[in-house]
Order: structure tokens, then sequence, then C-alpha cells
């Protein structure tokens, strides 16, 4: 028995024009060919068609953590506020926290991530190093009060997410999963059909210190990154930044009188050099008070995590507090700052002998201020975001910039949680020790998000087909013809029984209509049964990628692609099973 979709009985209300609060592809695509509809802000429910694309995007996910050795769970969205409060993320994950209290005064949060409920799952029951390695996984509903949601998928409040968490007795046993893990996520990523880069990451709240992030390539990505042709890549707020400064060459320090300079933009048009010419400054205190002032390239901007972990604490002074310290605003400098204050500057300028700074004096600004001549620097630390342009760290080559969508992110937690949560196994003397952690997401939603910003054109989806929601569409152009119709029926349900997915658009709607629906949902292989093509023994066939289109027929077609199934695969690009169909 065949299985075949008919359009006529299928809940998907396609739409002619664009949400009016659809911003990019995906959002306006997937809203436009009936998968998605918003429900409140940043909470989408997915319709029959979206539903079928992300079970298989689910799916895929997990053949290749089951590949792995992981064990598939399911835990509670609601946790325990307790929990939280062991690990020390109730006061520092921020709002974005979604918490509410039950009837019994009791703190609950919508849990954004499990790494403390799993935690506390394990800590009782999972007790010897003959149990370890484990690594458990799930896929769920997961939540985020984002103060702006947007971007359709990409930014909500509620998102579906495949988060798992391995557990470890030493070093070489959490790295061994963390390749293993990293290295099914680069297959996730090739059977989705996207384009990617693994790069290097900042942990954020999650914490570890050893992370990599799984980047879909697209325009309409949030993060931005550098990569280089060695195979280097980096999202810009944890690569190492390499800038390269340029020396403004003068015999001597001289002081510039500058009325009205107060930006490095300024300055640069000022002394007509470029602003890879300047220094920037930046005062601020450290968590235990202390004045610091920080310097970097005047064309690069400030990381704050990356000076958080150099200073310790870094928060920039305010300007009463500039004031109080004698500090002028805009035309601050190494040369005569305060004696208490610790100087902190970029290892980029470390290169550099002669700074273009302020003279620390309001409209002044010195040009040849000489490194080890007329100032010292206490400490040299990695302080900028990197960018287009830096050097490679591996290979010294220009970085080059891209845009994109994080899909997956792999992260080493060390004892983070188990140290924190008093989760322990007994090692082989007996030892009570805290499990190793690694903790590996997979955004759902926002993967399918982005294979729609990858593969689109100005008449809809081009679904790769692997995550198609049907793999063949039969368009019959004439409803209820005695013989046009039970053509279409009966090639839809031969081409069903060799394995393949088929909808048959059999509504009564205008050949136009199904064409321009056809194309905006995104079906890869497209099969038009009409009165003259009988005639002729022939149905127009159509591939999705190309648009391109050729006559076959009628009574070949089926063996056409059985032929394609056999000697086809999956590939990145999406084509899959219809590789060479036209050349055969």
């Amino acid at each position: 028995m065949t299985n075949v979709m008919h359009m006529s009985r299928m809940y998907a209300p396609t739409l002619k024009e664009d949400p009016a609060d659809a911003e990019i592809a995906s959002h306006r695509l997937l809203m436009r060919a009936g998968m998605i509809r918003k429900t409140a802000s940043g909470v989408y429910a997915f319709l029959p068609l979206g539903q079928k694309v992300l079970a298989k995007v689910e799916q895929i996910v997990r053949e290749e953590m089951d590949a792995t050795g992981a064990q598939e769970m399911l835990m509670p969205a609601l946790q325990p506020g307790e929990l939280w409060r062991e690990s020390g993320r109730w006061d520092d994950y921020g709002p974005e926290l979604m918490r509410l209290t039950d009837r019994h005064d009791h703190e609950i949060c919508l849990g954004p991530t499990h790494e403390e409920l799993v935690t506390a799952l394990v800590r009782n029951e999972l007790r010897s190093y003959k149990e370890l390695p484990l690594t458990l996984y799930q896929i769920q509903t997961k939540f985020r009060d984002e103060i702006r949601p947007r971007f359709g998928l990409l930014r909500g409040r509620e998102f579906i997410m495949k988060d798992a968490y391995s557990f470890h007795t030493h070093q070489e046993s959490l790295q061994k999963t963390y390749d293993d893990m990293s290295a099914a996520y680069g297959r996730i990523c090739e059977r989705l059909g996207l384009d990617y880069r693994p790069v290097e990451a900042d942990s954020g709240q999650i914490g570890g210190s050893v992370t990599c992030e799984f980047m879909a390539l697209a325009e309409a990505g949030e993060a931005e990154l550098v990569h280089c042709t060695c195979g280097y890549a980096a999202n810009t707020e944890a690569g190492d930044c390499l800038a390269r400064p340029t020396e403004h060459d003068v015999p001597e320090m001289q002081k510039i009188a500058t009325p009205g300079v107060h930006t490095i933009a300024e300055l640069a048009a000022f002394l007509d050099i470029p602003e890879s010419s300047t220094v920037k400054a930046l005062a601020g205190k450290s968590d235990a008070g202390d004045l610091v002032v920080l310097f970097i390239p005047g064309d690069h901007e400030l990381n704050e995590l990356k000076a958080d972990r150099a200073v310790g604490g870094f928060t920039l002074l305010t300007d009463e507090e500039m004031e109080a310290y004698g500090l002028p605003k805009g035309s601050m400098g190494p040369v005569g700052l305060p004696k208490e204050a610790r100087v902190v500057a970029a290892r980029s300028l470390q290169a550099v002998q002669k700074w273009v700074v302020g003279a620390n004096e309001d409209g002044f600004h010195y040009v040849g201020a000489g490194l080890g001549r007329d100032f010292e620097v206490d400490e040299w630390a990695d302080l900028c975001i990197v960018q287009p342009g830096d050097s490679c760290p591996e290979c010294g080559l220009p970085l080059s910039g891209a845009r994109g969508i994080e899909v997956s992110q792999v992260f080493q937690l060390g004892d983070k949680y188990s140290r924190a949560m008093d989760a322990t196994f007994a090692d082989e003397d007996g030892t009570e020790t805290p499990f190793l952690m690694g903790c590996y997401g997979v955004g759902i939603t926002r993967s399918l998000a982005a294979i729609v910003e990858q593969h689109n054109d100005e008449y809809g989806i081009i679904w790769p087909f692997s995550v198609a929601p049907a793999h063949v569409c039969v368009i019959p152009l004439t409803v209820g013809d005695e013989e046009v119709q039970p053509a279409a029926e009966k090639l839809a349900a031969d081409i069903a029984r060799l394995g393949l997915e088929v909808v048959i658009d059999d509504r009564s709607e205008r050949a136009g209509v199904k064409f321009a629906d056809a194309d905006l949902i995104g079906w890869p292989l497209q099969i038009v049964v009409g009165k003259r093509g009988l005639a002729e023994g022939k149905v127009e066939v159509k591939l999705r990628r190309t648009g391109e289109k050729k006559d076959i027929a009628f009574s070949t077609i089926t063996e056409l692609l059985a032929f394609a199934k056999r000697s086809g695969g999956i590939t990145k690009s999406g084509t899959g099973y219809f590789d060479g169909l036209f050349e055969r």
C-alpha cells in the first residue's frame, strides 16, 4: 500500500504577499509556504508541511547522535530553581531565564538548557568509574525570554533544541567524545545541505574553556565571523585579534593642538592619517576597584569579554569618575596618566614603537609617543574584536569576513557543574571525584531556518532532498478529467512504491496557482501531467533547484526515478537522488 499526500486534503494555507513583520527570507518564505504561523512574539506553530520538515531535521540529528553511542532521553522543561541556585546560574543567567512561582511559592524556571537538571539526575545513581563515559541527549522545546524576538525562527522565545551531556573520568575521555560530537555535527550540517564553518567561539553562560560553534553562512546571520583559506575560522567575539596597525613615523614626540577632536574618526581626519595609525584609550575599573586604562588600535573595537578576562571585572568609568581622576574624555593617552593607573595594551600594539594618542589634556594629542621612551605598558593582552583584514593566527594571511547563523555548538564544561553540585563518582581507588562533563547543542528550529536562508530564490524555498516535506510533486493540469486525473494518480502511486515521498496537487485551482505554490513550497521534483502531453505519451519534469525542465516519456519516468534512487545519494548540495536525471 502506498501513501500519497493530496493537496486537496492538506492544511497548507499559502500566502500571496509577504507578511508585514517578516524581515528575512526564512521568516517570509516559511510563512508564505504555509509551514509556520506566529502565535505570539517569538512563538510559532508548525503547520503540517513545516512539521514534516522539522521531523526530518530531528531524525537526521537523532541518527547521528545514536551513531556516537549517545542515549536518548527526555527531561522536563520545568526545572526547580534550587538546582540553578546550586550552580550559581539563577542570578547569573539574567532576565532571559523565564522564571515563575508555583502555588506553593516554589521558584521554577522554563529551561533554556539542562546542565543543572541532568547533573542532578545522575549524581546519585552514576556512581562508579566503570559506568563511564556516558552521553545522554534529548530533543525538546526550550525557552528564552528574549528582549526583542526577531527574524522568525532565528531568535524566538520558544524553540526546539537537541542537547546532549557527557560524563567522564578524565580529560582524554572528554576530548574523545568532544571530537566525536564535533565530527557528528559536521555530518549533520552536510546532511542538512548547509554551507557551514566550525568556528572558535565563546562559551557564554554555559561555561567551560573549550568550545566550537558551527555556523551556517548567511547574510541574515546575527553572528559575525572571520575565516581564512587555510581553514581557520572564528566568531569575531572569540577569535585571536592580530590587528595590523600602521605606524605614523615622526622623529620625536610632538604635542598637537586638536580643537574639537574627540573621536578616532575625527582625529584621523584632522591629521590626515588612517585610523589604523591611531591608538584608542578606554578607562575603567577592575573588580578590585583599581584604575585600569586599556589601549587598542584605533580602527578596532574593545571586546568586553576579553577585557574582563584580562583585567577581572573590567567596567568602564562614568563621566563623573573620569573627571575625578582628571582624565579628559576623548583625549586620553599613556603619557602622564595618574600614577595608580594600570596600563594594559593590545598585543598587536607591541610592535608599534610610536603611537598617535591623546595627551591627557582636552584638545591635545601626541604624535610619535615612544613606547619605552615616553611611557610604559604594564601588561599586554588580546583585547579587541577580530575583524576582516586582521592576520590569521594560523598562517598570517589576511582574514575574510562573513555572517553566519549559529546552528550548533559543542562545549567542554570540565567540572564546572559537577563540583558546584557535588556530583561525583568513585574512581579506581575509591576516591570521590567530580565528573568531567561535556555539553553539545543543535538548534533544530534554527537549523530549519538556516536551510531556507541558504536554499531559496525569488520564487520560494528550494528544499534539499534530505529534508523536503515530500520529494516529488505530481501536478495534474485538469482535475476530474477522465484521462489526466487517473494518469496522475497512477503515476504518483507508482513513484511512491519506489520509496519516494509523493504529493499530488489535486486542488481545483488554475495551473498558474499550482505552479507558483509548487515553487513556493519547494518540492525538489515537479511532474506536470496534462492532456496534450499525455496525447504524446509525455510528462513535463522540472528540477526545482535549477529550474530546468524536460519532457520525458510517461512510460519511462518511474524507471528513471528508480535508477536515480539506486545510483544517487543525498549530497551536500541537496539535489540528492535527482542528480543527473536529465543526462540519462
